[in-house]
């Protein structure tokens, strides 16, 4: 057992299987996932490897890495297995935890520091939503902490320079590869700025060489693609490139400090993310200054490189969040070793409302998630049993770890909090999301079968449809002209906010509805239910 506890390259896998890889089908696709699965498919049904479709136009807005990645688990395991498509973000979460280890052992020399940081990473909330969900993000993120890694130690050792180069270019390429220059704006430039701030670059010179091999094999593999769609496809590589371009000055665009409450985007470290970045009071604190005020200014730089750019959304945080998880793992480590000691409440307060808010939660689900959920869980009691029983548990676990200042049993047992809602609580998820006329567009193939009738969008497609449909679908409304199709009798699915438009296209047409397929996990009248995601089905016949 006592080598168990000291194995942590195991623990920390073991922990990641719990949050990662556990239910991993549980959620319905959201719109980012459609838009990757359905490039992937089209690539294993069309072989649009390079060209990349989705609903069979031209998508070129991301580089397709992830996506060939996402289109192998869908050959191996199927294209109609959930849990298989959203595997590889799963292993990407895996590998940034494990390289993000590694890279906080060589920083401080300390093993637990790493891994009670890599813990929290594991458990921080963005970084849980990325690694279970079919988004690019997790990937760029996690290929470009193996780039500095190897960067790191390239610049802090005298030793396999030109190895470290090599393999921290072919992870810098695979990360550009992945989601453009994102990560080397958010993640890389504030850690080599920071790097430069606190370690500086020593003995330059003799490094000058494999830094040059470094960009220039970096720079082929982030390119190739690039230009093999420019070269193939010049036209409409331009027209997504301005789009594109255009978005980042006038699309979700918010104030310089929206994401300046980005510590709450740890989730249960919220807290203790916090006062981890309260830098005067924890500077002489911590086990390594040096290395704790390198990755604070990483962790603040990360955050005003992206606060520059116009376009907001918060999962673009993730990246702001693995210096964090290292930096706030200073201050758990802190509290691990002196909790005990510390006598000022303004130290030992924050600490207990931050856990014993957690054993609350737990304390108080069996009946509160009862109530709430009572209406829902035939069919499901088992599940909700055994989470009841765990949280239940870990709250008593933590009520008596904060009795006894025991901050060690306290964290492990936040981490077996998250890891039990993964297990136990994910099956639940759809028992929030009823809607008795939820109709799968995927039912449509039948109906084409019984009548043998073309159907085609009228205006946009969306792409939760389009995935769920099982194959491209074309749209008759482009560039503010509408198609007639040359058919005597066909399907148009129709939004809300386009009935008018169907009418007086077709206003010499016979026009029925024949059903309405709604994909909504709300049913209509609540909040969250999105016209988008209904389609009314009319057949249209001429006269």
């Amino acid at each position: 057992m006592q080598k168990l506890k000291r194995n942590h390259i195991l623990l920390l896998m073991l922990a990641c299987i719990a949050i990662f890889f556990v239910n991993l089908d549980a959620l319905y696709v959201n719109i980012m996932e459609a838009r990757n699965f359905t490039t992937a498919r089209e690539m294993l049904d069309d072989g649009n490897w390079l060209l990349t479709t989705l609903n069979g136009e031209p998508r070129y807005q991301k580089p397709p890495l992830p996506t060939w990645l996402t289109a192998f688990a869908g050959a191996i395991f199927g294209l109609k297995n959930i849990a298989a498509l959203r595997l590889p973000a799963a292993l990407m979460g895996l590998l940034l935890v494990l390289t993000s280890y590694f890279f906080g052992k060589k920083l401080t020399g300390e093993k637990f520091y790493a891994f009670i940081s890599c813990l929290i990473m594991a458990s921080s909330f963005y970084v849980v939503s990325a690694s279970r969900d079919g988004n690019w993000d997790i990937f760029t993120h996690a290929f470009m902490m193996v780039c500095i890694w190897q960067l790191y130690l390239f610049f802090t050792s005298e030793e396999k320079k030109y190895p470290r180069a090599l393999l921290a270019a072919l992870f810098f390429g695979f990360s550009f590869m992945s989601k453009g220059p994102v990560s080397l704006y958010a993640l890389l430039l504030p850690f080599l700025i920071a790097f430069g701030i606190v370690y500086k670059y020593k003995n330059f010179k003799t490094r000058i060489l494999p830094l040059v091999i470094f960009l220039i094999i970096a720079m082929a593999i982030s390119g190739w693609w690039h230009w093999y769609t420019y070269t193939f496809d010049a036209e409409t590589v331009a027209e997504i490139t301005k789009r594109e371009t255009s978005n980042w000055t006038g699309y979700n665009v918010r104030p310089f400090y929206y994401y300046w409450s980005f510590f709450t985007q740890s989730g249960v470290w919220t807290i203790m993310a916090f006062i981890g970045l309260l830098y005067p009071y924890l500077k002489k604190r911590v086990i390594d200054p040096k290395g704790y005020r390198f990755i604070f200014l990483w962790t603040m730089l990360s955050l005003v490189l992206l606060s520059i750019i116009p376009e907001k959304k918060s999962r673009y945080l993730l990246p702001v969040l693995i210096p964090l998880a290292l930096n706030t793992g200073f201050y758990i480590e802190y509290l691990i070793r002196r909790f005990k000691e510390l006598t000022n409440k303004w130290e030992t307060i924050p600490v207990y409302f931050n856990f014993g808010l957690i054993a609350t939660i737990g304390l108080v689900f069996p009946i509160g998630g009862y109530f709430f959920l009572k209406d829902e869980l035939p069919g499901n009691y088992i599940m909700f049993s055994l989470l009841s029983i765990a949280l239940f548990l870990t709250g008593i676990i933590i009520i008596q770890g904060l009795f006894r200042r025991n901050i060690k049993r306290v964290f492990f047992a936040t981490i077996f909090f998250i890891a039990a809602i993964m297990c136990f609580g994910m099956p639940l998820a759809k028992t929030l999301t009823v809607n008795p006329q939820y109709t799968s567009l995927e039912k449509l193939n039948e109906w084409q079968q019984e009548t043998n009738v073309e159907v085609y969008e009228l205006t946009y497609f969306t792409p939760e449809l389009i995935w769920a449909y099982g194959k491209p679908i074309e749209v008759l409304t482009q560039d503010g002209e509408t198609k007639i199709p040359s058919e005597n009798a066909f399907g148009v699915l129709v939004s809300k906010d386009d009935q008018k438009l169907l009418q007086n296209t077709f206003k010499d047409f016979d026009t029925k509805l024949i059903r309405r397929y709604d994909m909504n996990p709300k049913a209509e009248g609540e909040r969250s239910h999105r016209p988008r995601l209904y389609r009314d089905l009319y057949l249209v016949t001429k006269r």
